[in-house]
């Protein structure tokens, strides 16, 4: 063992003091893991994809000018949106993916109802929110918002057998390349929903051609992968989002089955959002952030109090009579810093 007063003494000694400079304290910061790539750039490119190649090959029937619109209006309002709410930087990835998105199911007479469901689309994201959370998913609730002002309709997303499956494959290998943690809301709305129509189809003595049929359409495969999927706006809690696909699968088909309406997804998931907040207090969870792997989310808040108690400990220690004055500012500097970051770290 190295003597203390020597460099690699120090060295050992520095290995095992927290970084607030407490000794002997080992230091909770994690190690280092490899970065894993932000799951929204595989989502860009996938769509980016989608609507080159639907504009080249699939006749989409929306104009390469009326695209960039969305995408330029997109980018603006979420410029915009982060000045007015003093947030730094900006961070182009979640409008680029409302934008394609709406670019391939909207459609409307004019370019300045694409533009103003652009507009809307992102500024939803900075007005309708409760608890630090949107409400609803950008794209969804511009869809809803614009069929209910009779100002656009939504494309069936009818693009023929082999774009479709080139397309479940690209969206269930995101899946799987990025790991999603709230992969979980996906899987349990397909299981529920496809459970649903397909029992229908038996219980009506129906070929099982026409369920296939039914799920056979881009609009359904964006609504899974792009839409419910949406960490912002589901429940934090996993026993929460499984409630919460179940349960919009379960709306969507009424409304599709019950009440003869089209486009039972999009009103189903828009209604149902408002219960996020609800289900979110009853089956509380850790919120999500983007930049943020399991191994480097910010610690609960027990392992914060944990910490900021063992520096109380050492205050009580340093402030004993006969401490040297130098010796108590360390340990009470210490430890307001772990409270302040116990309180930084519980979720909002």
């Amino acid at each position: 063992m190295a003597p203390a007063g020597t460099s690699a003494g120090r060295e050992a000694a520095a290995a095992t003091t927290d970084p607030t400079g407490l000794p002997g304290t080992p230091s909770a910061a994690p190690a280092a893991r490899p970065h894993r790539p932000d799951p929204r750039l595989y989502q860009i490119a996938i769509l980016a994809g989608l609507v080159l190649f639907g504009v080249t090959r699939l006749d989409f029937e929306v104009a390469p000018l009326r695209i960039g619109l969305v995408l330029a209006a997109c980018l603006a309002t979420q410029w915009i949106g982060m000045r007015l709410t003093g947030q730094r930087g900006f961070d182009p990835k979640s409008p680029l993916i409302s934008a394609l998105g709406l670019a391939m199911l909207l459609r409307t007479d004019s370019e300045a109802a694409m533009v103003f469901a652009a507009v809307i689309t992102i500024a939803a994201k900075f007005v309708l929110r409760v608890n630090g959370k949107h409400v609803f998913n950008p794209t969804n609730f511009s869809l809803v918002a614009m069929m209910l002002l009779g100002w656009g309709w939504v494309s069936p997303g009818q693009w023929g057998s082999v774009a479709f499956f080139a397309f479940l494959l690209a969206c269930l290998g995101g899946l799987v390349v990025n790991r999603a943690a709230r992969s979980d809301v996906t899987y349990a709305f397909l299981a529920s929903y496809m459970g649903i129509v397909f029992g229908r189809a038996l219980w009506l003595g129906e070929p099982l051609a026409i369920p296939l049929h039914h799920l056979q359409n881009g609009a359904f495969l964006i609504f899974t992968f792009f839409m419910i999927s949406d960490p912002r706006t589901t429940p934090d809690s996993r026993p929460g989002r499984v409630l919460f696909a179940c349960a919009v699968a379960a709306t969507a088909a009424w409304i599709t089955f019950g009440l003869h309406r089209t486009n039972g997804l999009l009103w189903a998931l828009a209604a149902l959002s408002l219960t996020t907040p609800l289900i979110d207090r009853l089956l509380p969870g850790r919120r999500h952030r983007w930049g943020f792997t399991r191994a480097t989310e910010p610690a609960p808040p027990a392992r914060g109090l944990a910490e900021a108690l063992a520096r109380a400990r050492a205050v009580r220690g340093a402030t004993r009579p006969g401490t040297p004055f130098p010796g108590r500012i360390v340990p009470l500097l210490s430890a307001a810093h772990a409270v302040r970051g116990t309180s930084e770290r519980s979720p909002s």
